[in-house]
């Protein structure tokens, strides 16, 4: 338990490399235990936003924290303790995603026709909460590719250089994503609500 333990002068008797191990442990659980209180929010909105489901971003929050907690001796070298997280709560999402379920342009017109009958007042809400669906909807629809960077970016609110450092790609790469990304998203809603945006 204690042969990793090295001395700079003389002999150290049990109790004292006990209490060493003791303050060392604590240092780890301390800055575990701030890794989660600063970061918890972050990874639960990475974790909800590829998910789309309270429970199961919960349960990928709590996936995250376990797999920090795996490598706590690492913390005090770690640079970048957020990008380090992020990446760790993206790639636990993805992992937990189910295949993604194509959405065809038709069910986004669909819901687009209903927006556009909606009136004014009381109903306004309603139409927020359906344009915020289609919104989802369209999303869902980008290429896979497109799509960990704009959620990352859009929804997330990650600055690009921390979207690259999540993803693993360069700024340039991130920016080109985003930019085709929204192209996309630009000309599927033109389709969808028959106007130029």
């Amino acid at each position: 338990m204690f042969e990793g333990l090295k001395l700079a002068a003389g002999d150290m008797s049990l109790s004292q490399a006990m209490a060493l191990e003791k303050t060392q442990t604590r240092t780890e659980d301390d800055q575990l235990e701030l890794a989660v209180r600063e970061h918890a929010r972050l990874v639960y909105r990475i974790s909800y936003s590829v998910l789309r489901n309270h429970h199961d971003a919960e349960d990928a929050t709590q996936e995250t924290f376990l797999r920090v907690w795996k490598h706590s001796k690492k913390l005090a070298e770690i640079q970048d303790m957020k990008n380090w997280i992020a990446r760790i709560a993206w790639r636990v999402a993805i992992s937990r995603k189910k295949k993604v379920v194509e959405i065809s342009l038709e069910e986004v017109e669909a819901v687009a026709a209903q927006i556009r009958s909606l009136a004014a007042g009381a109903e306004e809400i309603a139409l927020k909460k359906e344009m915020s669906t289609a919104l989802e909807k369209l999303f869902a629809s980008l290429p896979k590719k497109l799509r960990a960077p704009m959620m990352l970016s859009t929804v997330e609110e990650l600055s690009i250089e921390d979207v690259g450092k999540v993803l693993g790609l360069s700024e340039a790469a991130v920016r080109s994503c985003l930019f085709r990304g929204r192209q996309i998203l630009r000309e599927r809603l033109n389709k969808v609500l028959g106007k130029r945006l």
